[in-house]
């Protein structure tokens, strides 16, 4: 073929060399308004650099390699003996030791800890989410292990460091350590009471012995594991560690790794127990009373991660219509190519705002904040999973064919999309607990309520749909069956009242005339035509303004 055939034009210029902080309109606002004054400048500088990072093509390409190349289990050595190890990419351990260096796992010492840390795994896990598994359950074990305040003092300085050190060996003599959790069992899933794994006290007061399995274990070379397992008082938590403080292997027994649709980098595992040492984590039979709390920040993780998928393909997209023609104009220029990409963009911005804001909540710590998150995160958690799906697969339309290449990384954001919204409990698990809360915590709602109600009077859709929203909740009929319905309902409304508080005008107004409102159809792209369309769009563009 000549070479004269192969001229390249109209191609669109990588997304690389930006600071996916400060592209990031929505993020850095929320990073402002929830900052106490004094932290303003230096909150801003970590999340700066961590954004620079991420946008740099060093990075992206440690996330694409991380991608191409899962991890292996090695369940021998080459004597025979049994070593139960998985072996990672370097790209992996690059991304993890960064990210634990920003202290992504450290957020329950620091002033506004969460907040930052939140705006930093928003940031840090677009060029890849599969390493944030491991980052979100090392920050939210802290809460369960300091129901046992020797474990705590031993754990805690290890877990919240901005060491990462990999390898298998006594965690006492790492400088810093991560933690999975194994909590669901095949007969079981969500319904860890039917769990079968049991537990034998020893002599020692709080050691057991454990035997049984579990169904998802997830990055399975941590130091250390929350487990679920039936004591003689009944399901109990429990910390188990890989290597025991002798230095010798504790029973753990990989069986096999998942092949997953998405987070290909990361490792699940099914494991064994025989014998397996643990320590006893809270008191016996409160073992899910001990870990709700750490299912409630893996919850508010599952928020931020999707925003963060949300936020990257929106990104891609309008990048890559502000530099496509077709038709004789650039896309971003064209009427209905506009409007798609400003939908998109409410959405995204809408979940950004949502997940700082509960951040910002576990910040405070006040009686009224504890809860508000109480009903605002299984909302969120239920809402913000759901849309991120649609939100990459329109995303990746907008390419077109460019798009549904592998190269262009939208398919990867496409397959990692759905995770958020299984992990943790599913739509059914967060809705039901919406009605939990309702029904069992009156001053949750009294918080929600408050919270809504401060964007009151602001503009009439949210006006309007919180009165249907408060019928909503005083029609117990059926409330089950309703359960999704309102937990959408509540989230949307909820959003409705942050952007309508916080956000410019054009994008208060879009989202409540076509979230609130009604006023669209059913795909992406049907707002209104009469709105500031282009602003909204302008707003979300990927480049420094």
């Amino acid at each position: 073929m000549a070479a004269t055939t192969h001229t390249v034009s109209n191609q669109v210029p990588p997304l690389t060399g930006y600071d996916v902080f400060g592209t990031d309109r929505a993020l850095t606002e929320a990073v402002q308004r929830h900052t106490p004054p004094e932290l303003l400048a230096e909150v801003r500088g970590e999340l700066g650099e961590l954004g620079r990072a991420a946008g740099s093509a060093q990075v992206q390409e440690w996330g694409a390699q991380a991608n191409a190349n899962p991890p292996v289990l090695r369940s021998h050595d080459r004597y025979g003996y049994r070593i139960d190890e998985v072996e990672f990419h370097p790209a992996w351990h690059r991304l993890l030791g960064h990210a634990v260096g920003a202290g992504l796992t450290g957020a329950w010492g620091r002033p506004a800890g969460h907040l930052r840390r939140a705006a930093g795994l928003l940031v840090w896990t677009q060029p890849e989410a599969g390493h944030g598994c491991p980052l979100s359950m090392t920050h939210a074990a802290v809460p369960a292990l300091r129901t046992d305040p020797e474990l705590a003092a031993e754990w805690e300085p290890l877990l919240t460091s901005a060491v990462y050190e990999q390898g298998l060996r006594p965690a006492a003599r790492k400088a810093g350590a991560l933690l999975g959790m194994g909590m669901t069992e095949k007969q079981g899933g969500t319904d860890v009471q039917a769990n079968t794994t049991r537990a034998e006290p020893l002599a020692a007061a709080g050691e057991y012995l454990l035997t049984g399995h579990k169904w998802f274990c997830s990055a399975p070379m941590s130091d250390g594991f929350l487990v679920l397992a039936q004591a003689p008082g009944g399901l109990t938590c429990f910390l188990l560690p890989r290597v025991l403080p002798d230095g010798t292997r504790n029973p753990f027994a990989i069986q096999r790794l998942k092949d997953k649709l998405g987070n290909r980098s990361n490792a699940s595992a099914e494991v064994e127990f025989d014998g397996s040492w643990a320590r006893r984590v809270g008191e016996e039979g409160r073992g899910v009373r001990t870990i709700i709390e750490m299912v409630a920040a893996t919850r508010l993780d599952c928020v931020v991660g999707s925003a963060a998928l949300m936020r990257q393909a929106v990104a891609q997209a309008i990048h890559h219509c502000t530099y496509r023609s077709a038709f004789g104009g650039v896309l971003v220029e064209k009427p209905l190519m506009r409007n798609v990409l400003a939908d998109l963009a409410l959405e995204s911005e809408a979940a950004t705002v949502l997940a700082m804001r509960l951040a910002a909540a576990y910040d405070d710590g006040s009686e009224s904040e504890r809860a508000f998150l109480r009903i605002a995160v299984p909302a969120a958690k239920y809402w913000v999973t759901k849309r991120c799906t649609p939100v990459v697969g329109e995303a990746l339309e907008c390419l077109g064919g460019n798009g549904y290449v592998e190269e262009s990384g939208l398919p990867r954001l496409l397959r990692e999309a759905p995770l958020n919204s299984i992990w943790e409990g599913a739509g059914n698990v967060q809705a039901l607990d919406v009605l939990r809360a309702l029904q069992r915590e009156p001053m949750a709602l009294n918080a929600f309520l408050q919270e809504v109600g401060r964007a009151r009077g602001a503009d009439h859709r949210l006006d309007r749909a919180i009165r249907d929203m408060l019928t909503e909740l005083a029609d117990l009929d059926g409330i089950e069956a309703r359960a999704r319905r309102l937990a959408e309902r509540m989230a949307l409304v909820l959003q409705g009242s942050l952007l309508v508080r916080w956000a410019p005008p054009e994008v208060a107004d879009a989202f409540c005339a076509s979230r609130l409102g009604g006023d669209r159809g059913a795909a992406f792209g049907t707002l209104p035509h009469t709105l500031g369309l282009a602003s909204v769009v302008e707003r979300a563009r990927p480049v420094a303004h």
